[in-house]
């Protein structure tokens, strides 16, 4: 029997509350989520890799932590080189690449990311890919909303959404700017 993967588990504080990085020893992103949706990331974890994983608590590095940092300091870029790996299926991996080709500060639709990726008729796949994604921000699934320009779920909350959308410059029901989360 094969011996489990081995990843490693940190935090960060962040302005929209703690992140939880989990990475691998060549400093990959694993998964990225908020503490308080902890149990949604591990069972994205178990959904792509099955019960073949061990976490182990460690500092987040550098090279993951100082560009998450810049990001939410306002270089809104800062994040675009940050390696991931994922063990998602050929099609999810298809949409996650697609995620990350939409800019800081622009929005698609399911149906237009779909249209992207030539499958105008997945809309609803797209969607499920979108909501499989285990490393939110960086493959940013929060830049992707309803048809009618309206926010659709998150999994770090609709409220963590909204803020990062207005972070990157979103204009979200007339205002634009950081939105209050209280």
């Amino acid at each position: 029997m094969p011996e489990p993967a081995a990843f490693l588990l940190g935090t960060l504080p962040t302005p929209i509350g703690t992140m939880l990085l989990v990475f691998d020893e060549d400093a990959a992103l694993r998964a990225l989520d908020w503490s308080d949706h902890e149990a949604r990331m591990r069972r994205l974890l178990r959904l792509h890799y099955g019960s073949a994983f061990a976490l182990h608590e460690a500092a987040p590095p550098l090279a993951i932590r100082d560009p998450i940092d810049a990001y939410f300091s306002g270089d809104l870029c800062a994040i675009d080189g940050l390696g991931v790996r994922h063990n998602g299926t050929p099609f999810q991996r298809e949409v996650w690449a697609a995620l990350r080709g939409i800019p800081a500060g622009t929005t698609l639709s399911y149906g237009a990311l779909a249209q992207r990726l030539g499958r105008d008729k997945a809309v609803r796949a797209v969607g499920l890919a979108n909501g499989a994604n285990p490393v939110g921000l960086v493959v940013p699934c929060h830049r992707v909303i309803g048809a009618n320009a309206s926010l659709t779920g998150y999994g770090g909350g609709l409220h963590r959404k909204q803020w990062l959308l207005a972070h990157e410059g979103v204009a979200l029901g007339g205002r634009q700017g950081r939105l209050d989360l209280g």
